[in-house]
């Protein structure tokens, strides 16, 4: 009995022992109070994030928003409707790379169709940037329309409630401006992939 007393002992004191390194060497106190300022819908963007990462191992996966195209409208119907939902919303177009078609010109080799389609709101952009430089780096949108392997169109772009939601939370006038280039790519990209244009 006495031997069963102290091996719980020793793993009490082990317990203690790894919660003093943690709370000491790892930060982990001051690292809680860090999360606490948290945008509040951060914990549900890195649910989703994660979630997808452990269910299919690919970042790029856990990290953007995707959209089927309808059977039967074109991918020029597609980038056509992009373009005049986009003006319709004040948003510009401001690049177009015909990916696929550039590879195979280059390779002699058909590509399955990927055509990579750039936006910018300026007067959003301008005020984001100079909240965080940070943001450059989602700059200009983009969205994706793609042909998977069973010939089916898909419109990616980057899942934009981590630009939002990720961190902690932005002022006003900057969730304003964040949700509304949402609202609009996504807006983009529904009417695009059902037809509505």
């Amino acid at each position: 009995m006495k031997i069963i007393k102290n091996i719980f002992a020793l793993f009490g004191l082990l317990a203690i022992l790894v919660v003093i390194y943690a709370w000491t060497v790892l930060g982990v106190g001051s690292r809680i109070s860090q999360a606490k300022e948290l945008d509040p819908k951060a914990k549900d963007v890195y649910i989703h994030m994660m979630s997808t990462l452990l269910d299919t191992g690919d970042i790029g996966k856990a990290t953007v928003h995707k959209v089927k195209v309808e059977k039967g409208i074109s991918p020029d119907e597609v980038v056509d409707a992009l373009n005049s939902v986009a003006t319709e919303m004040g948003i510009k177009p401001v690049g177009d790379l015909p990916l696929s078609k550039e590879v195979a010109l280059r390779t002699g080799k058909p590509q399955p169709y990927t055509r990579v389609l750039s936006y910018c709101n300026p007067a959003i952009a301008i005020k984001m940037v100079k909240w965080s430089m940070a943001y450059g780096a989602y700059l200009p949108c983009r969205i994706t329309l793609m042909q998977d392997k069973n010939g089916d169109y898909w419109l990616y772009t980057l899942d934009l409630d981590m630009m939002i939601h990720g961190g902690r939370k932005l002022p006003p006038d900057m969730l304003k401006y964040g949700n509304q280039v949402k609202n609009t790519i996504y807006t983009m990209m529904n009417k695009a992939a059902s037809g509505d244009f």
